[in-house]
């Protein structure tokens, strides 16, 4: 990924991020990564709920759904990422899901799409 790629990355996680604490979310933490396994763009909290988040941002309408373009292999990394977040910071009994935050950047205003237990 080009220094450039991750930039532009890192500016949508930042939106999505945003967004979740303007809903109520308390963000633990960015980019979370384990080991060279993968990397859980955004750690949080709502209630009692740890959420685990997934971003995509579409640029494009070349590509279908922005949700489509999470293919099942890298659907697999995230869950096993978060397995290993909990692991590492050795949470045992804790309600948790997987959610997924894309963001239409092909109009203005940007249109965000926010799907709890995605994955």
């Amino acid at each position: 990924m080009t220094d450039s790629t991750r930039s532009i990355g890192s500016k949508f996680e930042d939106i999505a991020a945003n967004y979740l604490t303007e809903k109520g979310y308390t963000i633990i933490k960015r980019n979370f990564h384990f080991g060279k396994l993968g990397e859980i763009d955004i750690v949080a909290q709502i209630g009692k709920i740890l959420v685990f988040v997934e971003v995509k941002a579409r640029t494009s309408v070349e590509y279908g759904s922005i949700y489509d373009t999470v293919p099942l292999s890298k659907r697999k990394t995230i869950r096993k990422t978060a397995e290993g977040y909990l692991y590492v910071n050795k949470i045992n009994d804790r309600e948790c899901r997987l959610d997924f935050v894309g963001i239409d950047a092909t109009v203005r205003p940007f249109v965000i799409t926010h799907i709890e237990n995605a994955f």
